[in-house]
């Protein structure tokens, strides 16, 4: 008996998961010629993935419009689209309407129109009413029908999905910087918030969002109180902020904070990060990072020494890593500073982007005989 007769022989169910595991409806379809028992499995798959990659428009929107219409399966687990061209408004809707007749227990949407000439305007249903909704990533679309009713200067993009919980928002570069535009959230089964806005505006956050595992917070809102206020649960952390006053509210614990990286963007950058050691009781993992670049009058960022040693570092941090060390007074205080409060320091990364290898030797003999607090703290550098 062949392989391929062996694993015709499978049970549905089991082939069905198989099918599911293909990359794309479209690797689905194609099994239906490999036999007869194979011919019809693939109107009942309970995972359908729809990537417009190297299909033309006319063809990808008819062949999800047949597969929708013709699939077999009740319950479909995933329903998942991945679209990077631009599509009318009302393909997506038809496609959501369509999936309305199934049960759906996740819908994943990733839209990203950045590489197209125009971007994909996203009908407003999918994103205030769409209960199914589990994943949203959308990349440089425009939001249909998002009009403030107070004040028609300002331009809201809400999303009210009480299902949802990957929710990923980047701005167009192409925008221009406009305070005045803001987004609205309620997603209170939210477990991923990615959100990347350099345009300045708002964020408002009707309601906490307590499941939050894991965030990616890039933004020049001021202030981003209402942000951080609302993920106090999170437990990895990524922040770039360009804003330091008003962080989060008075008494705001990140408890279940384990690792965090701070990009050292921003002057200030300093600030925040004694605000977030202080605040951060659990934190093992920090990692500090130059990520976007300095401009060319940077100014320095200051180091003002805690009053008091923060908990972490007394208790539980474990790994620190700076990418793009300079070496820089202020660099050199904060290290210090860690190696004698570390009690429970295990392991300090440090690479420079420095090509001077005079300059990069300096700094590992300093590093080398910092006073470390921690007998196990083992010091690697790049």
């Amino acid at each position: 008996m062949s392989l391929m007769d062996r694993i015709s022989d499978l049970p549905d169910t089991l082939l069905l998961r198989v099918l599911s595991l293909l990359p794309s409806a479209k690797d689905v379809v194609a099994t239906m010629v490999l036999s007869k028992r194979w011919e019809f499995l693939w109107l009942s798959v309970p995972r359908l993935v729809f990537d417009d990659q190297d299909i033309e428009y006319g063809k990808f929107s008819r062949f999800v419009d047949r597969y929708l219409i013709v699939n077999d399966a009740s319950d479909i687990e995933t329903l998942h689209f991945k679209l990077s061209r631009t599509y009318a408004a009302q393909d997506i809707i038809v496609w959501m309407r369509a999936a309305n007749n199934f049960t759906v227990d996740e819908m994943i949407i990733e839209i990203d129109s950045s590489s197209c000439a125009s971007p994909v305007i996203l009908p407003k249903f999918l994103y205030t009413e769409c209960t199914m909704l589990v994943t949203l990533k959308l990349n440089s679309v425009i939001l249909a029908d998002f009009s403030s009713p107070i004040d028609d200067n300002v331009t809201l993009f809400t999303v009210r999905v009480p299902s949802l919980k990957r929710l990923v928002l980047h701005t167009s570069e192409n925008r221009d910087r406009d305070d005045s535009d803001g987004f609205v959230i309620n997603a209170p089964c939210l477990e991923y918030f990615n959100i990347i806005d350099h345009k300045g505006g708002f964020c408002v956050i009707e309601n906490d969002m307590p499941n939050v595992v894991e965030a990616y917070v890039d933004v020049t809102h001021s202030p981003p109180r209402m942000i951080l206020g609302s993920i106090t649960s999170v437990k990895r952390l990524y922040l770039c902020l360009s804003n330091f006053k008003d962080l989060y509210p008075d008494d705001t614990l990140f408890h279940r904070l384990v690792h965090l990286t701070l990009f050292t963007c921003e002057t200030e950058w300093l600030n925040l990060l004694v605000s977030m050691l202080r605040d951060s009781p659990s934190l093992r993992a920090l990692k500090l990072e130059q990520y976007h670049g300095l401009p060319a009058h940077h100014l320095r960022a200051s180091w003002n020494e805690p009053s008091s040693v923060p908990v972490c570092l007394l208790s539980s941090l474990e790994t620190l890593e700076w990418v793009n060390y300079e070496g820089t007074e202020e660099e050199k205080e904060v290290v210090g500073f860690m190696f004698r409060n570390g009690s429970c320091l295990k392991k300090v990364a440090i690479s420079s982007k420095s090509n001077d290898c005079n300059k990069k030797l300096e700094m590992i003999k300093e590093l080398t005989w910092s006073i470390r607090r921690s007998p196990t703290c083992q010091l690697a550098f790049d």
